[in-house]
């Protein structure tokens, strides 16, 4: 796209000098629709996510038989949600702002397995390709016991398939794990932005680790270039994936049976708003897609991202998606959020989510830093940079813009009915030292 065209944008969307000036931002959509009006339009259906929650429930004994920790839940991949009273107070007096409404912390850092909110969809996506790899064959029928797969038989079977990702770190860690335990070849293609402790932690469960000094975008077209040329190889497409996106979504399903469980209602008078950190879109928007198939226009999601990777912002907000990344708009993608550290977001993504989605926002990493330090502080939760993001959203809910969005969708008199849920995306398995090193950061800074 040339200069004439980027001035017309800016002319036509005044938020973009905000955000090319590397400001906080809170964006409103303009075109977020009724969900009844266009679910029957959408790409991805109701039973496709059914038939997703029914894969991951077969496989349940077999996720139990390999991986301990997910024991207590039968072979389950699902996290905690808590209340987080101490940390609202905190949020409040620091950042002078009265937060409506009770604030809980959703927390797919603690996932079993990858200990990110990439263990729904990539652990999900892996599952299906090793089920569809081992019916064709013959090896399995959809009435087996699925722990047969934890043996040598399958072991052996799925070692002449090869499955390949790009990642900037979460996506690459629930996929490498996974794929490496059935016995797949596996090769993560990471970006310049991945943290060291995660390709280390790859390679020591036996995955080939391919780096990149480019970004996001690089790592994934050339892990996608490497995979076509092999016939037994199978490409995990972050961007474009269905199957990621639905194995995401059954999140919905999940969170429903956790609020009712701690007697939390969300209906006309009592709204839910969540607010979900967002890299290239497919972890958030199918959890978003999921929350509007359980409560419909009861729920209202936002993506959060850093201020120096707006890129599902800029897609939104233009309508040009992935024709755009944030380079064009002189931003630098660089960030300590790895995970959210992506350049050019998701068409299907973005598409999907253009009238689904209540808004977006924009977050400084400093701001990151000291909520990490705080939710350890006063809730004694760890968490990395990037799952903080989501922290701000009911902030920005209780400014003038956040006001006039709940006036506009008829909920001014019931604000004090809000919960709000902030969506923590990765942490668990961070190393110690570097966590305290996270910890101090925040401490730091005023």
């Amino acid at each position: 796209m040339d200069d004439t065209n980027f001035y017309s944008l800016e002319k036509d969307f005044p938020l973009i000098k905000k955000i090319k000036d590397l400001n906080e931002v809170f964006w409103i959509n303009p075109k977020y629709e009724s969900f009844e009006t266009i679910k029957d339009k959408l790409q991805i259906s109701e039973k496709d996510v059914k038939d997703a929650e029914d894969r991951l429930n077969r496989f349940a004994p077999y996720i139990k038989s390999t991986f301990p920790e997910t024991n207590k839940l039968n072979g389950i991949i699902e996290s905690p949600i808590s209340r987080i009273p101490n940390m609202k107070k905190y949020m409040e007096k620091d950042l002078e702002t009265k937060i409506f409404g009770n604030l809980l912390v959703k927390l797919d850092s603690n996932l079993p397995i990858a200990g990110s909110i990439k263990a729904r969809g990539g652990i999900y996506e892996v599952l299906k390709h090793a089920e569809n790899l081992a019916l064709n064959e013959g090896l399995l029928s959809k009435n087996d016991n699925y722990s047969k797969i934890n043996s040598d038989t399958f072991r052996n079977f799925y070692s002449k398939y090869t499955i390949q990702v790009g990642s900037t770190g979460n996506l690459g860690l629930s996929i490498g794990i996974i794929s490496a335990k059935l016995g797949f070849k596996v090769k993560v293609h990471m970006s310049s932005d991945a943290k060291q402790w995660k390709k280390d932690l790859l390679r020591s469960k036996g995955v080939e680790v391919v780096e990149y000094s480019s970004d996001y975008s690089k790592a994934v077209e050339e892990g996608r270039k490497l995979s076509d040329i092999d016939p037994n190889s199978y490409f995990i497409d972050d961007e474009n994936s269905r199957d990621l996106f639905t194995g995401y979504a059954v999140a919905g399903f999940r969170l429903q049976k956790q609020l009712e469980k701690m007697n939390i209602l969300v209906d006309e008078r009592h709204p839910l708003f969540v607010y979900l950190p967002c890299g290239v879109g497919g972890g958030p928007g199918g959890v978003a897609y999921g929350l509007k198939l359980v409560y419909g226009d009861n729920v209202h999601c936002f993506f959060a991202e850093p201020t120096h990777s707006p890129a599902m912002l800029l897609g939104l907000i233009t309508g040009l998606h992935s024709k755009i990344c944030v380079q064009d708009f002189g931003i630098d993608n660089k960030t300590e959020a790895d995970g959210l550290a992506v350049g050019r977001p998701s068409s299907f993504v973005g598409k999907t989510m253009e009238n689904l989605l209540s808004g977006a926002y924009t977050i400084d990493d400093s701001k990151l830093y000291r909520f990490l330090t705080a939710l350890v502080n006063e809730e004694n939760i760890y968490l990395e940079p990037s799952a903080l993001a989501g922290f701000m959203g009911p902030i920005f809910l209780s400014s003038s813009e956040g006001l006039e969005y709940i006036k506009k969708q008829n909920l001014i008199d019931q604000k004090n009915n809000i919960t709000h849920i902030c969506w923590a995306t990765g942490g668990s398995l961070i190393p110690k030292d570097i966590m305290n090193e996270y910890y101090k950061i925040g401490k730091y800074i005023e």
